[in-house]
């Protein structure tokens, strides 16, 4: 008797977004780069208005802009005439080469269409100041936004960095952080007196001032120069607990240049900042600046004082695995018991990071859902009654349709202005937070009360 199949699942409002996408998002942070997707036009578009949307910033990404006949005979030819054209459009420093479904389907070889290029065009690729030629296999059907951000970093390093004479720099790779978290980063490191190099960094290129002359490629991001030197760092430090066994930059750099690694958990509140200064302690020789101290001190002194307005409320949070992962530690210092904790991603490692960084913190642990879409969150956390939602704009219709207050963090931030700004990491980044949440949780009080409240 022939087996009853399967019944077909559905992805319902992914809980995710695009592998290229994150590969183009990270590409971007680096100097004079510009992503270049290998696949159709449609692709490059639908990725334009997603990230300008969010950043408020113009983002071009060059596409070989395949058709029907090209998944027949082959991308190749497209991807050359790509190059030649993206070289000689923008004189770029770099170009990040990032593959789609659609090549990935047909099977084009990129990194040896890669070298064929640069055989067979050595004189169009020195007539343009021979950029860096970076490429990466990042096909959507095999995993999300966060995988091929993390994929472009290690391509750079891995086809970049090179061993070199031993320098006093260490490497920071923070993972997809905003443009507040990456500038209050070198804020912090300038104020260790360490010399680092920040991979990617997305400050100024996607957070850019206002300017007469229209800049065809951003300033800002990190110089290839500094790329290339990652191999003699003294040190890395790369944030991502559920980054483990993964083949990330850091690890890259650790494997091949014997570089000494500190895997960080991303430091959202409290504990896992107290762990991230506690390394640049031992890096720079010296305490933590008195600033940063006092940020520490205000900050406590503003747990116990939210503490009465948060205590015990339930949360569901969402996003990428490492930014639920902070998130939740933040919120199970504060009072808030997470009740579900969800992401698209599929590391296998979600429920262990919201374990080690819950233990004692909560009575009872938080569900963990990995590789789920909103359809399946809504299923999960309606029963659980909770009283706020934790993360990207794409949850809003679930927390309208309880009547629960929303605090936007991570990416994409489509129906609020300054997403791009929103600061989540340290001591600064988690005072922000507690008072939105206070805040939050303040006005969805007001508003229920028949009388409200002027004083609370």
């Amino acid at each position: 008797m022939r087996a009853k199949p399967q019944p077909y699942v559905s992805t319902t409002n992914a809980c995710k977004l695009c592998k290229p996408l994150g590969a183009c998002l990270a590409f971007r942070g680096m100097e004079g780069a510009v992503p270049f997707l290998h696949g159709s036009q449609g692709c490059a578009t639908y990725m334009r208005r997603y990230v300008i949307s969010h950043f408020r910033e113009p983002m071009d990404i060059a596409s070989s802009s395949l058709g029907e006949k090209h998944a027949v005979y082959g991308g190749g030819p497209n991807l050359k005439l790509g190059l030649k054209n993206v070289m000689a459009k923008y004189q770029p420093g770099l170009i990040g080469i990032a593959t789609t479904c659609l090549t990935e389907t047909i099977g084009d070889d990129v990194p040896m269409l890669v070298k064929e290029f640069v055989r067979d065009f050595p004189e169009v690729i020195q007539e343009h100041g021979s950029p860096a030629l970076v490429s990466v296999s990042t096909p959507s059907y095999s995993g999300t936004h966060m995988e091929g951000f993390h994929a472009a970093v290690a391509a750079a390093v891995a086809q970049l960095a090179a061993q070199g004479l031993p320098h006093d720099g260490i490497a920071l790779f923070p993972g997809f952080v905003s443009p507040a978290d990456t500038r209050y980063l070198k804020e912090i490191l300038a104020d260790f007196e360490l010399q680092a190099t920040v991979l990617p960094d997305i400050s100024l290129t996607l957070d850019a001032p206002a300017l007469v002359e229209y800049e065809t490629l951003p300033s800002g991001g990190t110089p290839i120069p500094a790329i290339r030197a990652l191999g003699g760092s003294r040190a890395a430090i790369e944030f991502g607990r559920t980054l483990e066994g993964q083949s990330s930059a850091g690890k890259v750099l650790h494997d091949r240049f014997s570089t000494p690694l500190h895997a960080l958990g991303m430091p959202i509140g409290l504990r896992e900042t107290d762990a991230f200064f506690s390394v640049l302690e031992a890096l720079s020789g010296r305490g933590t600046p008195v600033n940063h101290e006092l940020e520490r001190g205000r900050l406590i002194d503003a747990y116990v004082d939210g503490h009465k307005y948060l205590f015990g409320a339930r949360a569901v949070v969402y996003g990428e695995e490492d930014l639920v992962t902070g998130l939740t530690a933040f919120l199970a210092e504060i009072g808030v018991r997470p009740v579900l904790c969800a992401s698209g991603g599929r590391s296998g490692r979600l429920a262990e990071a919201i374990r080690d960084v819950t233990q004692d913190l909560l009575p009872e642990p938080p569900l963990v859902r990995e590789g789920v879409d909103f359809y399946d969150i809504a299923e999960e956390a309606e029963a659980l009654e909770p009283e706020i939602l934790i993360g990207n704009s794409k949850g809003y219709h679930l927390a309208r349709k309880w009547g629960v207050p929303i605090i936007r963090v991570g990416f994409p931030i489509h129906d609020r202005f300054g997403g791009h700004r929103t600061l989540h990491l340290g001591y600064r980044g988690a005072q922000s937070l507690l008072d939105r949440i206070v805040n939050a949780r303040l006005e969805a009080k007001q508003e229920a009360s028949p009388v409200g409240y002027s004083y609370i």
